[in-house]
């Protein structure tokens, strides 16, 4: 049986591998997919141990710049993010890194929202890791404009620097921007501690703005909470994001792409519990 994990520290809460389990149910592929809590202090070496007969992994905190050290090669677009969320064992053994974060939630914007991103006005608040892992994708999409918003604007700044090239991409704090924008996306921690971003209601113009938060819960967050009493058009959690950037990764193994709905929708039935 193919084995594949996601590693993480801690890893238990894990949805990967229902995802997966969904996905290979749904396209025939078999597979074995599970948990693999990695040590703090020796993520290569347990990575490397499993890559001895395994085939893929998944990689989420704190390890997807360790993992992007380990890679033996990256894709342009991990290579961009600085960080690696999927690893894949090639024929020669080597291992290639990518990061499916930012195809993930371009994905369930376009496809699942039906958003598209071409000239649009996007702000993105946070310059984390989130943030840097959708930058290449998003600018992808040809916006008009996209506003990195951070509370320490020099962080914002290096990002709008390192990116500069594939579009426009400018560097804000988030008490500077009043002008409302067609769409934003929450890539902060925030929502985690039920608290919203410090930005201004007038960048939510009512009745078209979507606003999309990176993170999701049982109950709206607090920033999609925010946006919907405000006239957000739509309030998104990120819930997609999770499911698209994981069938992005199952292509990347198994070069089939699951249909990612049915399995959102069951996501989305489990949360409610």
């Amino acid at each position: 049986m193919d084995r594949y994990v996601v590693f993480g520290n801690p890893i238990g809460h894990s949805k990967s591998p229902l995802i997966h389990r969904l996905f290979a149910e749904q396209t025939a592929q078999k597979l074995d997919y599970s948990t693999l809590l990695a040590p703090l202090d020796d993520f290569s070496g347990c990575a490397r141990a499993f890559f001895q007969d395994g085939l893929g992994a998944n990689v989420t905190v704190p390890f997807k710049e360790e993992a992007y050290r380990l890679a033996d090669s990256l894709t342009a677009r991990a290579q961009r993010a600085g960080a690696v969320n999927t690893l894949s064992k090639l024929a020669d053994g080597s291992l290639l890194g990518d990061n499916t974060d930012g195809a993930g939630l371009v994905r369930d914007l376009t496809v699942n929202a039906g958003f598209g991103l071409q000239g649009k006005r996007i702000l993105l608040l946070g310059a984390g890791g989130a943030v840097r892992g959708a930058l290449e994708p998003l600018l992808a999409e040809q916006p008009a404009s996209l506003i990195i918003a951070n509370r320490t604007v020099e962080k914002a700044e290096l990002l709008a620097e390192l990116f500069a090239d594939l579009g426009p991409v400018c560097a804000s704090g988030f008490d500077w921007l009043q002008e409302p924008v067609d769409l934003i996306i929450n890539a902060t921690s925030a929502s985690l501690s039920g608290d919203v971003p410090p930005i201004a209601p007038s960048l939510i113009e009512p009745g078209k703005t979507v606003c999309y938060d990176m993170m999701y819960s049982k109950e709206p967050t607090a920033f999609c909470r925010w946006a919907s009493a405000h006239g957000a058009a739509v309030s998104m959690d990120g819930l997609g994001m999770l499911a698209e950037q994981a069938a992005e990764a199952f292509f990347l193994w198994r070069g089939v792409r699951p249909d990612t709905a049915p399995v959102l929708a069951e996501l989305r039935r489990l949360l409610a519990l």
